[in-house]
């Protein structure tokens, strides 16, 4: 793969997503140490299986998984929505293996990865292509709802198709993970790409997530972490809408790379699911039910 011409514009992103450098160990906290060393593992062990989830998954049917390997215990399935699964940027689904693996393990055995084109520029048409994957995925399974859980960019697709493409429809509850909801200023670092510049403070799209959103069904759920230097501000993965049923999760002692994989943030994810099924009367924007703040230091 002829990946070296493309490093470049993306060097100083890597850099910030992994800040510390050995000249900088010196003074350091331990909680950001220990970090650090785990987004350098996670980032490591993702670009030995980042070839295995290039290609897409064979169709929505063949993305629904079974009743999961043999011999792991699980619990019994229960009749929930599919969760679809959609990748950050510059990523693809193989991000989610473990996480995947946590949920059939605790009985959610309809789940589907989706990747978008890492040549898709922009973020609107990923929406529209996300809603088409959805009603694929509700057609052949019999279910009229979805739950998504978007890792970066994918969270902003998935929200943009749930609050202005008309998917609080189909999609029960979005839980996010490091995603910029309100922009993150580190995107100037990627400027190469479009979608980069969509993702900055005060761009088209972000304005448009803005804008009033009465009667928007769809539950948001936003994990954001203390030490994630992709966002930046930190609080820009916090969804802040006065229209929106939204819960903010706080997580500390670990980085961005880290939200999908690690298994403290994947019982958070969990928790949230299962609280999904509560009538809307009982949710609020801002509530403090549901999963809580995960320390994971």
């Amino acid at each position: 793969m002829k990946v070296t011409r493309a490093l470049p514009p993306f060097l100083p992103l890597c850099q910030r997503m992994l800040p510390v450098l050995p000249v900088r160990l010196a003074g350091l906290s331990l909680t950001l140490l220990k970090a650090t060393a785990l987004e350098i593992a996670i980032l490591a062990g993702h670009l030995l299986l980042y070839p295995s989830g290039i290609i897409q998954e064979r169709g929505a049917s063949a993305a629904l998984d079974g009743p999961g390997t043999p011999g792991t215990p699980q619990l019994p399935a229960r009749p929930e929505p599919p969760v679809v699964l959609l990748h950050g940027f510059i990523d693809n689904r193989s991000v989610f293996v473990l996480l995947r693996r946590s949920l059939a393990q605790h009985g959610r055995h309809q789940v589907a990865s989706l990747n978008y084109s890492p040549l898709t520029c922009d973020i609107r048409t990923a929406a529209e292509l996300l809603g088409r994957h959805i009603e694929e995925i509700c057609e052949r399974t019999g279910s009229t709802q979805v739950d998504i859980v978007g890792h970066s960019l994918g969270g902003l697709i998935a929200r943009y198709y749930a609050q202005r493409l008309g998917g609080d429809l189909r999609v029960r509850i979005l839980v996010t993970l490091g995603t910029p909801h309100s922009g993150t200023r580190v995107a100037r670092l990627a400027n190469a790409h479009p979608i980069a510049r969509q993702m900055r403070p005060g761009s088209e799209v972000i304005e448009e997530l803005s804008l009033p959103a009465p009667g928007c069904r769809t539950r948001f759920v936003s994990f954001w972490s203390d030490l994630d230097h992709v966002m930046d501000p930190l609080e820009t993965a916090c969804i802040d809408h006065p229209d929106l049923l939204a819960q903010n999760v706080r997580v500390s002692g670990i980085g961005h790379l880290a939200l999908p994989v690690h298994p403290a943030v994947a019982t958070g994810i969990r928790q949230a699911l299962d609280t999904a099924r509560q009538s809307a009367a009982d949710r609020v924007a801002g509530t403090t039910g549901g999963p809580g703040d995960a320390t994971v230091a």
